[in-house]
């Protein structure tokens, strides 16, 4: 299974901050939007990535309040990135060696999603699921062997 298929079940919605927005209006979007992560983007290029634990590091830096800080204070400024064609038991090497919990998907140079944990653990436990199905259906169609055979 490749990152391409999750991204074609998962939707391409994504949402983008710039490194110079203030902290808190990055930060409720992505409490108003129920979301882990923001791209942040800067003159269409990829330049770091905004999760919740960046969000909190900062507050502990700066007192327990993210003030006037901008997302480029917080940003992880080298994100973990994968392809379109890379495969799934990687990406899940990958986000586990980084501690990563979101990773942007590129094109070369092009944003063409982010891929979370849950995504990557939903597509796990959906093929591990289909695997059952199928394995059950083959077992209950096996066929009856001939008694007269002995």
């Amino acid at each position: 299974m490749k990152v391409s298929d999750i991204l074609r079940v998962k939707g391409n919605t994504l949402y983008t901050v710039t490194p110079d927005e203030p902290l808190a209006q990055a930060a409720q979007v992505m409490a108003e939007k129920d979301i882990g992560s923001l791209v942040v983007m800067e003159l269409g290029d990829l330049v770091g990535m905004l999760t919740f634990r960046e969000v909190i590091q900062a507050m502990v830096r700066n007192g327990g309040s993210v003030g006037t800080m901008r997302v480029r204070s917080a940003m992880d400024d080298a994100p973990l990135t994968c392809t379109l064609e890379t495969d799934m038991d990687e990406v899940r090497r990958m986000m586990l060696d980084r501690h990563a919990r979101y990773m942007p998907v590129m094109d070369k140079r092009m944003l063409m999603g982010v891929i979370s944990f849950y995504d990557v653990a939903k597509a796990v436990v959906d093929s591990q699921n289909f695997e059952n199905q199928m394995l059950k259906a083959y077992i209950r169609d096996w066929p009856a062997e001939d008694d007269t055979k002995a």
